[in-house]
């Protein structure tokens, strides 16, 4: 049985493409805050306020990215630009030393006083937005709605949105980005400096710009084999515990940079590799976002919510998100497997743009 197509013939989204947009605008934030442990389940009322942010940009993130023709390494690069508006503009928890008023301190680890950022905690938060809040989201969404492909990771995704779901994408995610700012600012004194605003802008142009200056992907010619899909998602989960486990492991300091630096360059490259064999399937991509995925959840019996709640909810919400995560990636094995099977002779025009 094959999966229906994404987009009519005319290139109008149908109903199967909607569902899918819908889905990672409210994954995104699920993933992100969720499935993580900040929020307890009585607080999923918040989702309203934190969708149009995290999903609209994941959203909005996933739809330039292949109606352009390109694949994860400009998704990764976008989701460094978001992480960096979050983390400077919105939360400003870069350069906050007391953040969110945990007085934990994050800020003095590996401190670089030029900056007045601790290294630390930025490098961490360039890690989580790009590799969870937006990649690990999109792998998920891509792998319950998947494009019938053919074997090739290769083979450009269908877009899901048209021209108007993608600006109402844009807006929703400016709105987003503007509503979460004004509370941070009207619930916070803290004030970063202009030279720290507009150096994080800079970086926000020169990321973005990045994302669509390098190459687009090639056909994957390379007959190297490639490691089963379990094993990917099981690789991907060990390395995810790497970057959460770097504090402990390394005393917060600079050696935890380092380390983080070098999980993250093994990992991006090994990716990179293997990405280029033939062999290499969707279902390997989603085998990553799964890892992760379980990463967080499992992550989240380790850390109490970053705000108050009965502690009687807690462990039943940790158990609810991470059961949910279990579900929807059995489901999207199921449907990407589906998928491939199919074969490449399913395929339907891409959006137009």
């Amino acid at each position: 049985m094959s999966n229906p197509p994404m987009s009519s013939p005319s290139g109008i989204p149908n109903k199967h493409s909607i569902a899918a947009a819908v889905t990672l605008f409210f994954l995104a934030p699920l993933v992100a805050e969720f499935l993580l442990g900040d929020f307890p389940a009585t607080w999923l009322p918040l989702l309203i306020l934190l969708a149009p942010m995290y999903g609209g940009g994941a959203l909005l993130i996933r739809e330039l990215t292949r109606r352009t023709g390109r694949g994860w390494p400009t998704i990764l690069l976008l989701g460094v630009a978001y992480a960096i508006i979050e983390e400077a503009f919105t939360t400003q928890t870069l350069f906050n030393p007391d953040i969110y008023g945990l007085h934990a301190h994050l800020l003095s680890h590996a401190w670089i006083p030029s900056l007045g950022i601790g290294a630390w905690w930025s490098l961490f938060m360039l890690n989580v937005h790009p590799f969870w809040s937006i990649g690990v989201s999109i792998a998920l969404a891509e792998g319950l709605y998947p494009s019938p492909a053919g074997p090739c990771q290769s083979a450009a995704r269908t877009p899901w949105l048209g021209n108007v779901g993608l600006y109402v994408a844009a807006v929703l995610f400016a709105i987003g980005v503007v509503y979460n700012t004004v509370y941070t600012l009207h619930h916070n004194p803290f004030r970063a400096s202009t030279a720290q605003f507009l150096v994080s802008a800079l970086f926000v142009v020169v990321f973005a710009a990045a994302a669509f200056l390098i190459p687009k992907p090639g056909p994957s010619r390379n007959p190297s084999p490639v490691p089963p899909a379990f094993l990917v998602g099981v690789a991907a989960f060990l390395f995810g515990a790497a970057i959460f486990f770097s504090p402990i492991l390394w005393k917060w300091n600079w050696a935890a940079v380092v380390f983080m630096l070098a999980v993250d360059l093994v990992f991006l490259v090994g990716m990179g590799l293997f990405s280029r064999c033939s062999a290499w399937t969707p279902l390997h991509t989603l085998s990553v976002g799964a890892g992760g995925a379980l990463l967080y959840g499992v992550h989240a019996f380790m850390q109490p919510p970053v705000v108050p709640c009965p502690k009687w909810v807690v462990l039943p919400s940790h158990i609810l998100f991470l059961a949910l995560a279990l579900a929807a990636i059995a489901l999207a094995v199921r449907r990407t497997r589906r998928s491939l099977q199919s074969g490449p002779q399913d395929q339907t025009p891409a959006v137009s743009s």
